[in-house]
């Protein structure tokens, strides 16, 4: 009883703090809306120097909290990190610039202007996947839009989440970014009952759900980056040791723990036993001969937790139950969050393993024999978050483009897709709603406000009541308002 009232009044003094924080911004909110272009890149520059500056600190994070090793913690997150706060830097000045636009026929001495203001208030809910890039690409965009913030990091990466506190307790105000940490759901929950104007979140289509119907009470616009099942099709004319590099790699990158990596492999029925097993040797070149020695392999990244270990080993023994067969894997070390590299054949639809999102580095091949048979097995599910398609055939390839959709797709590589800041990232479907990236970031987090200012004669006035005493001689004047307008648009 003791405890249970110690935890309630914790809870209660958490939730004063956040309403707390909610209120300063909201005080905030102006001032910070109406920053210059030259103030919000004076910020964005101060958090890059953040990012450097704390770059080791994470790396020694993130490698406590799932053993991410330092190379692919700075290529996969510290990067693009950098890169995408130095294309807002570049591009902001332009675009906050209004953008004029064409005047309408009908009304020639109206003028309208396109306008981007910030949407307010904004709350981004980071993954732990990708715990630092995932959590700074959407403030970089908020940032740069002139948005107040509140973020909360994945409970799940606790180390990560305790550096990036304290990078920006040390870089902003409070009144204008600020991070929350605690449980996943129990702070969401309390976060969502605050009426922000947008909601960003990155996660599964599951919990992302929820968050669309909580944000709805409040009508907050959302942005929704969620997952799915991301297949890879080789064509009937893939080089297999052509491609092979790039799939597992794919696969294997953070332990297949990416919301783009390739899920499974759909692949000519005449090519599954040479594909499984050039894949399985390419594994061994990567990270060692046997499972022992991959267990231990400091490039190879673990499991964020045992959890999601156990439910790994379920989807293995499960396949293999009915009938898949195993042509490279191990043993699930589920104490140390370890799920081993494997690759299945004989993988058919009933298979637990193809009814969600794998998010570990597990390769089910499915078999087909025609290209409409692949495409007709992936327009039967939800729309996938990536899409690859690897093969030599131009003909092929647009015919699976125009008969599938998917959020991103690449053609004979994997994950490079997003590299791209001229395009957005986003999902489709169950695999999300909206998008970022570049101008994409700032527009999400801006609301696209269209402006019109009358200018000298207003035509409109002919259109006024009373419409009886005007029916009569209508029709002229419509003509001589045409016959004007002609002319002055001639005259400009």
């Amino acid at each position: 009883m003791f405890i249970s009232s110690i935890l309630m009044n914790m809870n209660e003094i958490q939730s004063a703090n956040i309403e707390d924080i909610f209120e300063k911004q909201g005080q905030n909110r102006w001032k910070v809306a109406n920053t210059t272009a030259k103030e919000r890149i004076q910020k964005l520059k101060k958090l890059r120097a953040a990012v450097v500056q704390n770059q080791e600190k994470f790396y020694e994070a993130v490698w406590k909290d799932f053993h991410k090793p330092k190379f692919e913690a700075w290529l996969s997150e510290v990067l693009p990190t950098i890169e995408e706060i130095d294309y807002n830097i570049s591009h902001l000045k332009k675009w906050m610039k209004d953008k004029c636009v064409s005047r309408t026929f009908i009304l020639p001495t109206s003028k309208s202007k396109l306008h981007y203001e910030p949407k307010g208030r904004v709350l981004i809910f980071s993954p732990w996947n990708y715990p630092f890039l995932l959590l700074l690409n959407p403030i970089i965009s908020a940032i740069a839009a002139g948005n107040v913030i509140i973020a909360k990091p994945s409970h799940k990466t606790p180390n990560v989440s305790a550096l990036l506190v304290k990078l920006f307790k040390d870089t902003f105000s409070e009144d204008e970014i600020a991070l929350i940490e605690g449980e996943g759901s129990e702070i969401g929950d309390k976060l969502l009952q605050l009426p922000f104007d947008h909601v960003f979140f990155t996660g599964s289509p599951r919990v992302g759900a929820h968050i669309a119907e909580e944000a709805a009470k409040h009508h907050a616009s959302i942005t929704l980056e969620l997952g799915g099942k991301s297949p890879a099709i080789l064509l009937p004319d893939a080089s297999i040791n052509k491609i092979i590099k790039q799939i597992a790699w794919g696969k294997t990158l953070n332990a297949g723990q990416t919301c783009i990596a390739p899920d499974y492999a759909l692949c000519p029925e005449d090519k599954v036993q040479e594909f499984a097993q050039t894949f399985a040797n390419q594994i061994k070149q990567m990270f060692g001969e046997t499972d022992a020695i991959r267990h231990e392999n400091p490039d190879f990244v673990h499991i964020v937790d045992k959890r999601a270990t156990e439910r790994h080993a379920a989807l293995i023994k499960d396949a293999i139950a009915k009938g898949a067969t195993q042509v490279i894997g191990g043993v699930s070390d589920i104490e140390h969050s370890y799920t081993p590299i494997t690759v299945l054949t004989n993988v058919t639809p009933d298979m637990d393993i193809m009814q969600s999102e794998i998010f570990g580095p597990i390769l089910p091949i499915v078999s087909y024999k025609t290209l409409d048979e692949a495409i007709a097995f992936i327009q039967n599910r939800p729309k996938p978050l990536a899409l690859y398609i690897f093969g030599k055939s131009k003909r092929d390839t647009n015919y699976i483009l125009s008969n599938t959709t998917s959020g991103s797709t690449c053609v004979n590589n994997t994950i490079i897709q997003i590299e791209n800041l001229e395009v957005p990232f986003g999902g489709v479907g169950m695999s999300g709603t909206g998008n970022y990236h570049g101008f994409y970031g700032f527009k999400t987090f801006s609301h696209e406000r269209n402006i019109m200012e009358q200018k000298g004669f207003d035509v409109v006035q002919f259109f006024h009541p009373p419409y009886g005493k005007n029916l009569g001689n209508l029709h002229s004047k419509i003509q001589n308002l045409t016959e004007k307008a002609l002319r002055f648009i001639k005259s400009m």
